[in-house]
């Protein structure tokens, strides 16, 4: 059957600075244009912001702000008998951590002032306070996906 082969997924290398394949996939994700030096010199100067404004580790703050903005459900479209339903599902572990990345750098790169260090800084900060841009999307998508409950039963299909 057309379409069934299985993909293999690359195996990334842990950063330079503090050995974490999640820090490495934020770096790649924040890299525009293949300038990976400059996402690494962005991220690794938010992280020393945020480390200095919070008085905790910079690791920490990351992974708490990733875990705070990464979502629990999610909706997708389902079409069943001609009609197109906006169904919950839960959201994998990888695709949590992708999703989180990507709305922390895009709060970060929305947000209007000072240099991508500082507002990369300042949104780490407030996603792990549970606050922020970022936070707002997760929350936004908790909701639709409790308007669509109703739609659940069609999950299994």
């Amino acid at each position: 059957m057309r379409g069934t082969r299985s993909t293999t997924r690359r195996i990334l290398k842990p950063d330079q600075r503090y050995g974490s394949v999640v820090v490495a996939k934020f770096i790649n994700t924040i890299m525009h244009g293949g300038q990976k030096r400059t996402a690494e010199q962005i991220v690794y100067r938010a992280f020393g912001l945020a480390e200095q404004e919070l008085k905790k580790p910079a690791l920490e703050v990351f992974e708490l702000a990733i875990k705070n903005v990464s979502p629990l459900v999610e909706v997708r479209s389902k079409r069943i008998g001609g009609a197109t339903y906006q169904v919950p599902t839960e959201v994998r572990t990888e695709r949590k951590v992708a999703l989180a990345m990507r709305w922390i750098i895009g709060a970060a790169r929305n947000a209007r002032g000072n240099t991508m260090e500082h507002r990369l800084a300042a949104e780490l900060k407030l996603a792990s306070e549970s606050q922020g841009a970022a936070i707002g999307q997760r929350d936004a998508m908790h909701r639709m996906a409790e308007a669509n409950k109703a739609f659940a039963h069609y999950a299994r299909f």
